[in-house]
């Protein structure tokens, strides 16, 4: 838990000097390809600040999801009739998208799923059941997702493994204190590239080198992180990388596991069923070759190819100048919160290590009370404990109010916030 120091916000009152010389993504164009950010809100231009939860989504990923119904729904790898091969081909070209867009090796480290959650879940019952036994042990961190906390506590429940944590600082960076102590004995460490809370992002390259070290496999979640800034899965070195579509301007029901080539080939079936087998009889079955040994039964199909469209829409952005506007506009933002008496924010005070998620908190308003409020004004935040009760509880507070901020978001947007809030306040404290 931290208060920003207002001498140390690094940049003077009024428009962030980012925007100022000229930002290199020009948010108006942006704005107007996405179709909801026109719509009003309790009689107020929408102001939309959750996307750490969810993205909006651009007229190019609207557009493929309604090409792919509209003129080439059938299934794929099954049929031989030209728009179930139109479907297949647009299906294994969202891979290559994505697999060039981390920096795969080869699409065949690329394997599709619902989400992040069911690509940890993968790595847990494929991997984990085979690798991790009594007497090993899971590091994480106190900051995850409860996505990343529970399947660990399921296979420690399984097989007798122990769980271990690294915990956090004031400033809501983990405390590397004795690292490789920590991962003495360690099979798996695990943990998320960036806060979903907090907004942290966490220091990769010392965490996976100490896990080499260590002996150690590494899995991340890269959910909150893949949409914001250039992710290189080569040259982060992890065993496991999970990322999520509808976090990135793609839809809901698509994910992505990238994993290595040979623990892929290694581990056995996730699921089972059509598609992940090579050969059936009776009593016996083979599987396919990677990726497809993961992927059983009729896949999200549009929603890959929808991925496949949020891919190519963001790197016409460039990642780089994606994470370069949202650092500036999480720096604007903290300086502009300390304007609102009362106001606790959590997380790191330097905008090289703060992600675009900022939660707070406001003395004697509840969380859920504060974002009730606030969407009177048009203004959509997230209150609750944003999956990470753990984290609450070291931070000693139940819930908080959380703003996140993506490419469409403009700093007239984190002046109506802070408006908003004072307003809010008065109504608490006459």
């Amino acid at each position: 838990m931290i208060e920003k120091d207002v001498s140390n916000a690094g940049m003077a009152r009024g428009v962030p000097p980012v925007w100022a010389d000229g930002h290199a993504l020009d948010v108006g164009a942006i704005r107007r390809q996405f179709p909801i950010l026109k719509r009003e809100v309790n009689g107020h231009p929408l102001v939309y600040l959750d996307s750490a939860n969810t993205s909006q989504k651009p007229e190019p990923v609207i557009a493929a999801l309604d090409d792919y119904y509209r003129r080439y729904n059938a299934n794929i790898h099954r049929g031989v009739y030209q728009i179930a091969e139109e479907a297949t081909a647009a299906y294994e070209a969202a891979r290559q998208k994505v697999a060039r867009f981390v920096n795969a090796r080869s699409v065949r480290e690329i394997v599709f799923t619902r989400n992040v959650t069911e690509a940890i879940n993968l790595v847990r019952y494929s991997w984990g059941r085979a690798n991790v036994h009594r007497g090993d042990r899971i590091l994480l961190t106190e900051m995850e997702h409860h996505s990343n906390l529970v399947p660990w506590q399921l296979l420690a429940a399984e097989t007798g493994a122990e769980l271990d944590f690294l915990r956090i600082d004031s400033q809501g960076r983990l405390d590397l204190e004795g690292l490789d102590r920590k991962l003495e004995g360690v099979r798996l460490l695990a943990f998320a590239h960036q806060s979903n809370t907090l907004g942290t992002i966490n220091p990769v390259p010392i965490l996976v080198a100490a896990a080499r070290r260590a002996g150690a496999h590494v899995l991340i979640d890269g959910a909150q992180a893949v949409p914001h800034m250039p992710v290189d899965v080569q040259a982060i070195g992890a065993d496991f990388y999970g990322f999520t579509g509808h976090k990135m301007c793609g839809p809901t029901g698509i994910g992505v596991l990238w994993a290595r080539r040979e623990l892929l080939e290694a581990m056995p079936p996730f699921l089972a069923g059509g598609e992940m087998i090579k050969r059936v009889s009776l009593r016996n079955a083979s599987w396919n070759e990677l990726p497809w040994k993961f992927e059983a039964g009729t896949q999200a199909i549009a929603e890959a190819i929808g991925l496949g469209a949020a891919v190519d829409y963001l790197c016409g952005l460039g990642m780089a100048a994606v994470r370069e506007h949202e650092r500036a506009l999480v720096d604007y933002a903290l300086e502009r919160m300390q304007d609102v008496s009362g106001i606790t924010l959590y997380g790191p005070q330097d905008p090289d290590l703060h992600g675009g998620a900022i939660s707070f908190s406001l003395a004697n308003v509840h969380p859920h009370d504060l974002a009730t409020l606030i969407d009177q004004e048009g203004i959509a935040v997230r209150a609750g404990h944003h999956c990470t009760q753990p984290l609450m509880e070291t931070l000693g507070v139940p819930a908080t109010t959380r703003a996140s901020f993506y490419v469409y978001n403009r700093p007239d947007e984190v002046d109506q916030l802070v408006g908003a809030i004072g307003r809010a306040q008065k109504v608490f404290t006459g």
